[in-house]
């Protein structure tokens, strides 16, 4: 084993370069994980922070003991506590000051009239909290808001809206409401709570504009008095409590808070970077295992010299294997250093681009750096072990061989494995889609149609560099023929170079496929549901805005030019025990403006104890027209509807509809989410639009679309998810083209007598870098069809898999001119991967290199 490892650093020592770009593979897979977890572990610790300070001298939270949560929500919505059991509370002992919080959604207006905030995070507005150590913000500059009309608000708010104090502006609630700015204030120290923002109202102004009614409150803050712990005061609290109110500690509720963020965006977003990591040392792991295959053909005749000189073929592999190992634990080791940069990075870049995170020093677990450490180093050591195999495999006579033949590409074995493994995943995949709809089978198909692809790829790449190459013989003349018959030369070469890249542009193209399809199917959902001619929103999404005024629709349906104005509104409650989302209308006005499918019953009849849902709904809960069902709001009180209509259709009108004399009783913060317009006979669309918009100006501006407009910006948010996808994707696309770069010139040291020749029979400098280049276009080329094709199939999947899975009809949208964009950008990247090994190769000396053994 001594002398393995002294033959293995010895030749390390003296191929340095044929291991570089391995080194930075698995330096960049290995930098982009640790950073990931480093910044994971940062974010969760600055939060807990953050909330911990903020919330330091609430010692106890009074609040409704029971949620409702709707599907796909993680925090659910708690019935308001009476204000009045503020004076209860400061009777017991142990209590040295109580406050209401009231909190509900407001949106402030900038000094340039646009709204602040509202792309996701929540727009909050609530009552100022007098006491300064109940209040979670803290004032940090001006004064407290004394008489109505006058706010706090936090200072990122201000920065961002470009607002100062003694400013006027709009604070939408949905109404809009005219306020003066009389302070700032920050959060836990910092400007705001990420991007959240928040407007402090005066009490009077809070209960006014965020509650149904005076005298109710989110919750109510309580602080303890000396020498009373918190659990202490939660204890004394209890009794006194009415029966549905309970009390929970500070730190209890500052650690909700903190796992809302986890589960709703830190999870979400690690997860996020934790699979592109993934995808990145996939990548690595062809550019390893294709780098070590060729280093190992290169030593042939040295690795044969060794076993006849009684070397065993234990000693050969491990000397292999040892190579590998000091390769992984440098890089690793070297990776874990970038991570920790790359975490710093991301933690000064976000704030930047106006995305602030709390602030506070990187916090390093141990489990952050042992993970991505072993992943490394068993990356590199798995990809290098089938080489190493095959080296000490080397049989003693390969010594008196020039060269070895590498017929692995016409393996029959690999072409009916590989073909095996496409019908399968074909029929795994067709059956998890279309027959019986199943995301674990339509999974597999994925998986198993990715490993079907890499299998057949040496089998495949013969036959596609042929085609890909044809024309070059035409157009390049030698050169070009030249170029092709190199990429032939090693089939399982070329489509082990060529499949780091196939995967990098799959996954490019799977989600260009379905970020096309959520569009095609956000604008197919429009055009068939909606039936208005303008529909009025606010451009927000996830907990963002505050949503419209309902008094808007009333206001734009006495316009003469409008037939028709229908808003929709949302409520919640518990249908038969399961949280539901309402949709709470004028459901005659609602049949009008939308296509609801087939009715069973009717709408107009709904009234105050009547409820519609759609057939999916119906056939869920065994319920049709006449059947009862109970529905427990979130203020406590429970009522019996009858379902008075079944209609078919549900993606903008919602799966359960109650009118808004229904909903009135129940109801906290009243707002719209949309409005729907129909015009009169004979109205042209930008005549009624502009009429809309003059009616709209007066409640806070939200935007007036057309039916095509309104879906574009509805799937908006797709764009900047593409966006950030293709940025993350550089990384794996990066790592392959170092693939390509390094396989070229490892094999150009192989070829370095024949490349001789071919200078010394007249071949120009200029020629011989047309070659290089021209092979490694046509490898690239292979490995972007293969993407292509794979990435659109998977695509595929995707979309049907999603239909089969959701109540709504996704449908599937191939972008051509955006494949045709990756396409582009596959070969052009392969072009500039040749360039090195070209320029290395046009300067070889052609003497020494006909002279080279």
């Amino acid at each position: 084993m001594n002398a393995s490892v002294r033959l293995s650093m010895s030749s390390l020592r003296a191929h340095k370069r044929r291991f570089a770009g391995t080194f930075l593979a698995v330096f960049l897979g290995v930098a982009f994980l640790a950073g990931t977890l480093v910044m994971g572990d940062t974010l969760r610790a600055n939060f807990d922070t953050m909330f911990g300070d903020a919330t330091s001298g609430t010692d106890a939270v009074v609040r409704s003991a029971d949620a409702i949560t709707t599907p796909g929500e993680s925090q659910g919505v708690r019935q308001p506590v009476s204000t009045a059991l503020v004076k209860t509370i400061d009777q017991v002992p142990g209590v040295a000051a109580a406050a209401p919080s009231i909190q509900g959604a407001g949106q402030l207006v900038g000094a340039n009239g646009g709204a602040i905030g509202g792309k996701g995070p929540p727009t909050l507005a609530g009552n100022w909290i007098t006491d300064p150590k109940l209040n979670p913000y803290r004032l940090a500059e001006g004064r407290t808001p004394a008489r109505s009309g006058e706010v706090v608000i936090n200072r990122g708010a201000a920065d961002k809206g470009h607002l100062t104090i003694g400013d006027t502006t709009t604070l939408r609630t949905p109404d809009p409401v005219k306020v003066t700015i009389v302070g700032l204030a920050t959060f836990g120290g910092e400007d705001g709570m990420a991007q959240v923002t928040f407007t402090g109202m005066t009490l009077s102004d809070a209960e006014k504009y965020l509650t149904a009614k005076p005298g109710e409150a989110a919750s109510i803050q309580v602080r303890a008095g000396p020498g009373v712990s918190q659990q202490a005061l939660v204890n004394n609290l209890t009794p006194v409590l009415p029966k549905g109110v309970e009390a929970i500690t500070g730190q209890q509720s500052a650690q909700e808070n903190t796992d809302m963020i986890s589960s709703q965006f830190l999870t979400i977003f690690t997860t996020f970077l934790l699979v592109f990591s993934g995808i990145a040392l996939l990548v690595a792991t062809f550019s390893i295992s294709n780098t070590f295959a060729i280093v190992i053909a290169q030593r042939t005749r040295e690795n044969a010299l060794l076993r006849a000189l009684g070397a065993s073929r234990r000693q050969v592999t491990a000397a292999t294997v040892t190579e590998a190992s000091v390769v992984a634990v440098t890089a690793s080791t070297a990776g874990l250093a970038g991570g920790i940069g790359i975490a710093a990075g991301l933690k000064l870049l976000f704030p930047a681009i106006g995305f602030p995170f709390p602030e506070g020093d990187l916090v390093i677990r141990t489990l952050s750096m042992v993970l991505p450490l072993a992943v490394g180093i068993i990356v590199c050591l798995g990809s290098a072990l089938m080489p190493a195999v095959r080296a000490g495999r080397t049989a003693p006579l390969a010594a008196l061989r020039e060269t070895a033949v590498d017929q692995t590409g016409a393996s029959r074995v690999r072409a009916v494995t590989g073909l095996a493994l496409a019908a399968f995943a074909m029929g795994a995949t067709l059956t998890g889609v279309l027959i019986s709809p199943s995301l674990l089978l339509a999974g597999l198909g994925a998986v198993l149609a990715l490993v079907a692809f890499v299998v057949l790829g040496p089998v495949a790449s013969s036959t596609a560099v042929r085609v890909l190459g044809s024309p070059l013989d035409r157009l390049r003349g030698v050169t070009g023929a030249l170029a092709r018959r190199n990429a032939l030369r090693s089939p399982r070469r070329t489509a082990a170079t060529a499949s780091a890249l196939m995967i990098g542009v799959a996954v490019v193209s799977l989600f260009t496929v379905f970020g096309a399809s959520l569009k095609a199917t956000m604008d197919q959902t429009v055009s068939r549901s909606f039936a208005g001619d303008v529909a009025v929103s606010t451009p927000s999404f996830g907990a963002g805005g505050s949503g419209l005024s309902p008094r808007l629709a009333p206001a734009i349906g006495k316009l003469p030019e409008v037939d028709t104005a229908v808003g929709l509104g949302r409520g919640v409650a518990e249908v038969d025990g399961k949280g539901r989302a309402l949709t709470v209308t004028d459901p005659t006005a609602l049949a009008r403006t939308f296509d609801l499918g087939t009715i069973q019953g009717s709408l107009r009849a709904l009234g105050t104890d009547g409820i519609a849902i759609t057939r999916t709904e119906a056939d869920r809960q065994h319920l049709t027209t006449g059947s009862k069902a109970q529905l427990a709001f979130t203020d406590g009180k429970k009522q019996t509807f009858t379902v008075r209509a079944v209609y078919g259709q549900s993606e903008l009108a919602g799966d359960y509809v109650i009118t808004r004399a229904a909903w009135a009783p129940h109801r906290t913060q009243d707002s719209d989410t949309l409005v729907a317009v129909s015009f009169k006979k004979g109205v042209s669309t930008a005549k009624g639009k502009a009429a809309v918009e003059r009616i709209a100006a007066q409640y806070g501006n939200p935007q007036v679309q057309t039916r095509h407009e309104y879906a574009q910006s509805s799937a908006g948010g797709i764009d900047m998810m593409l966006t950030l996808v293709y940025a993350l994707l550089a990384l794996a696309v990066l790592i392959a083209l170092l693939g390509i770069a390094n396989t070229l010139t490892l094999a150009i040291h192989e070829r370095t007598r024949e490349l001789g020749l071919l200078r010394a029979v007249g071949q120009t400098r200029s020629q011989l870098r047309a070659m290089v280049r021209w092979e490694s276009v046509l490898v690239a080329g292979f490995g972007t069809l293969g993407g292509l094709a794979l990435g659109a199939f998977l695509g595929w999947v995707l979309v049907k898999a999603s239909d089969g899975a959701s109540d709504s009809a996704f449908a599937f949208a191939l972008p051509p001119v955006q494949l045709v964009v990756v396409a582009l950008v596959g070969v052009a990247a392969g072009a500039l991967a040749g360039l090195r090994p070209a320029r290395r190769a046009a300067r070889l000396d052609v003497l020494r290199a006909i002279a080279t053994e």
